[in-house]
């Protein structure tokens, strides 16, 4: 080594600069030490890391040089107590020591060390390396303006540049927001790969936000203290924000991230707040935050957002969130709760008669007035022109119940087997557990019982608010068979919300998707990769009841099943040329799944899943043979909430769906009439049924009493009997096509003729035509289906009530 000092000095300065010299052997310390002060600096010494320690406590230098291998604490071990505290975090370090191997040196720098000389040295090239740091000192990368690997701001940074828009958003009312993205899979990624794996993570989801952004001036892109990504879009509006968001979140899904060479899942969760909101907010959510400066509204901005995310999470369904008040976040004065008044129970007991009632004032009294009206006042006569279209509309329908019927007969068939082997296959069961706990430990068994060639994985994914004993036999399957993965998701109060949790352990190719009392048959996921491997999407399979004996309502039920899923499903799928998947006994491709979620903001989450399918251009095929068979309400209160829930889920899904099938490039004229047959017909023909009552009732007014009328008009008993005889038709095809089970059960189809003809399909138009009502005025209840538990000779027992249920 060059034992001059006065050499350095000549060439390399760093006066009133403070050096902490840490080394054991006392000749190296000197001549280390000589070598600085003749740059001009100022030095302490240490001879091991406790005693340096001590000194820092005292003043922090401006630079530490330290041997590797002391006494007492050693300098890996000092390092490391530098870069845990924030006072020396940025403390440049040098290390001088005679270990010379390559990997003592990667884990110094790894450790935080910013460089490593090896024992001989020069020391000239040491002092010179020393003042090169202190000319260029070392930021911490929570520290640097810009992430070097990514380009996103850091944390500090992008509260700030937050924080002014705040203010901008505040003094100029412009329009803005702030979005939060995480990954819900970020923990066991974490775990499994380290920080490495976090690393690539960030670089892909910085490269799908940066594309996503691309068109809106003056974006940035930063992370926030606990990793998660942010997204600053100013001058943006509230639409265009969610439209973006949903489009970076759907560009996660679709890449799959790449780590370690190994393509992931992952659910990306979004929460966004608009600027003007956070001006709104005047309290901050975190109490440590600073409420001053625009780094205080900075922060207090993404946690808005981060509160918008956590909602979101709930129900990982790919959708962005808005923060709003009611999602918390900004304190609001206590207030006791206080239980219904007597005015609330007495109008929540009589809103229902009451829309049954305005549905027959808008559907019957109401056309009659018109009719009388128009007559006095102007002399035109409607009923004739009315009469004609109420019989052109009941014509149209019974005609495409007879074609639907007509093509059930002979449905499309699955492709054959290639012979090739079968991929992992998955099972998710949507489930809540005080409603299904007496089923569901007989369900799991009939799914792991499946006759599939291929592996199968089953998973649970079930809700509620306690712990049940159920859950102990649940455990002890899954520790007896590893095809079994009990999922609980907590929080959860939809289906949906149990599908998409379940989506992220799910490991199979293609996954069916099941209500927690569905027990399909054996070969069903071997049938249903027929369809799949031979260019399928989603194929919907046959649901069929299994407690027809528990009452005359489940018995109508299974004979109604049969005309569902046997006649009308195959039968409209030949005709309108595309299926629709019918929430369950369903199998999709599960990269597909994962791209579509299900939305819980809608009743029927099965039936929008599926048409946002058909609307991209995808295949829904429709097999009466694929069966499952599934447990019937038992009391007409209970057919009536689940059909409740059902007409109002399907009116959402024709409001939302019916503009997209006509504005949908992937689809041909013929679907498209088949979307508005399906859609559009549904919702205007309970309506158009009525319409006979105040045409018969004008008319008879007109011609001065009923006994006057010409009930022997042709068209008025060509059309009669050929509407009557839509009800016999379909019952006769249902049970020729019926499984055999139902098929032997004749006077269940006798019954089901007689019940339907007086009262139950005007029960199920007088639903349909209150849940619009119900969800014109805002009304969404999602009310239990209680499931009853088959009991060979005994009566059947009835779950519980409380949950979501299906």
């Amino acid at each position: 080594m060059t034992s001059a000092v006065a050499e350095p000095a000549a060439l390399l300065a760093a006066p009133g600069r403070t050096a902490l010299v840490v080394d054991d052997d006392e000749m190296i310390s000197h001549l280390v030490s000589a070598g600085l002060r003749a740059a001009g600096m100022t030095v302490v010494t240490a001879s091991d890391g406790r005693e340096a320690l001590q000194r820092l406590a005292e003043a922090v230098p401006d630079v530490v040089v330290s041997d590797v291998n002391m006494p007492g604490m050693d300098g890996f071990a000092l390092v490391s107590r530098l870069r845990a505290e924030p006072a020396t975090r940025a403390v440049p370090l040098v290390f001088l020591t005679s270990r010379a191997e390559a990997s003592d040196a990667l884990a110094a720098l790894r450790l935080g060390a910013d460089d490593y000389v090896r024992k001989p040295f020069d020391l000239t090239e040491l002092v010179a390396r020393v003042v090169a740091k202190l000319d260029r000192p070392p930021v911490p990368v929570d520290q640097l303006l810009h992430d070097p690997r990514t380009g996103l701001l850091s944390p500090s940074a992008m509260a700030a540049e937050v924080g002014r828009e705040v203010e901008r958003a505040g003094a100029g009312g412009r329009q803005g927001a702030l979005a939060v993205l995480e990954v819900a899979e970020l923990s066991p990624l974490r775990a499994r790969f380290g920080a490495r794996g976090e690393a690539e993570l960030a670089l892909q989801v910085a490269a799908v936000l940066g594309a996503a952004t691309t068109a809106v001036p003056g974006a940035r892109l930063g992370r926030a203290q606990d990793g998660r990504f942010l997204a600053l879009l100013p001058d943006v509006a509230p639409d265009r924000v969610h439209e973006l968001l949903a489009e970076a979140s759907q560009e996660v899904v679709r890449r799959r991230v790449t780590v370690a060479g190994e393509a992931l899942d992952l659910t990306p969760v979004t929460g966004w707040v608009a600027l003007t909101d956070v001006v709104g907010a005047e309290h901050p959510v975190d109490p440590d935050a600073d409420p001053r400066g625009a780094a205080g509204t900075g922060e207090r901005a993404v946690a808005l957002a981060a509160t918008a995310a956590g909602a979101a999470s709930m129900h990982l369904d790919l959708q962005p969130v808005r923060w709003t008040t009611q999602l918390g976040g900004v304190p609001v004065p206590a207030q006791a709760p206080a239980g219904p008044s007597r005015w609330r129970r007495w109008r929540s007991a009589v809103r229902t008669p009451f829309q049954v009632l305005l549905t027959l004032v808008v559907g019957v009294v109401v056309p009659f007035l018109v009719y009388v009206a128009v007559w006095r006042f102007t002399g035109i006569d409607l009923g004739p022109v009315a009469y004609l279209v109420v019989v052109g509309a009941l014509v149209v329908t019974a005609g495409s119940i007879w074609v639907e019927g007509l093509l059930a007969l002979d449905p499309v068939r699955p492709p054959a087997e290639t012979g090739g082997p079968h991929p992992r296959a998955s099972a998710i069961i949507a489930a809540y557990l005080p409603n299904e706990a007496l089923t569901i430990v007989e369900t799991v068994e009939a799914f792991l019982a499946q006759d599939y060639p291929g592996e199968l994985q089953v998973v649970l994914a079930y809700n509620g608010p306690d712990r049940l004993p159920v859950e102990d036999a649940l455990e002890a399957i899954a520790a007896r068979d590893p095809r079994f993965v009990p999922l609980r998701v907590e929080g959860s109060t939809s289906k949906a919300q149990n599908v998409n949790a379940g989506l992220a352990v799910v490991s199979g190719e293609f996954v069916g998707v099941f209500d927690a009392d569905h027990h399909p048959e054996p070969s069903s996921f071997r049938r249903a990769w027929r369809w799949l491997g031979g260019g399928y999407d989603v194929v919907q399979g046959h649901c069929v009841v299994r407690n027809g004996d528990a009452s005359w309502v489940a018995r109508t039920t299974a004979v109604e099943f049969e005309s569902i899923y046997a006649v009308s499903h195959p039968g409209r799928a030949r005709l309108h040329g595309f299926g629709v998947f019918g929430g369950s006994n369903g199998y999709w491709r599960t990269d597909l799944l994962r791209r579509t979620r299900m939305h819980g903001f809608m009743l029927t989450e099965d039936i929008d899943s599926s048409l946002r399918v058909v609307e991209a251009g995808g295949r829904i095929a429709n097999d009466p043979a694929l069966l499952s068979r599934e447990l019937a309400p038992t009391t007409l209160k209970a057919v009536w909430n689940q059909r409740m829930r059902w007409a109002q889920g399907w009116f959402q899904v024709s409001l939302k769906h019916l503009p997209r099938a006509w504005g949908s490039p992937h689809l041909g004229l013929r679907q498209k009439l088949g979307m508005t047959f399906l859609l559009g017909w549904r919702e205007v023909y309970p309506w158009i049924s009525l319409q006979a009552y105040p045409v018969v009732a004008y008319l008879a007014w007109r011609s001065g009493g009923l006994q006057n009328l010409d009930w022997a008009v042709p068209l008025f008993v060509l059309t009669t009997l050929f509407t009557t005889s839509v009800g016999p038709g379909q019952t006769l095809t249902a049970r020729r096509v019926a499984v055999p089970e139902i098929r032997r059960q004749r006077w269940w189809f006798l019954r089901y003729l007689f019940v339907s003809s007086f009262f139950y399909t005007e029960f199920k138009n007088v639903i349909a035509r209150v849940a619009q009502i119900k969800e014109f005025t805002g009304e969404r209840e999602w009310k239990v289906t209680p499931r009853s538990v088959v009991v060979a000779g005994a009566p059947p027992v009835p779950g519980p009530r409380d949950g979501s249920g299906s």
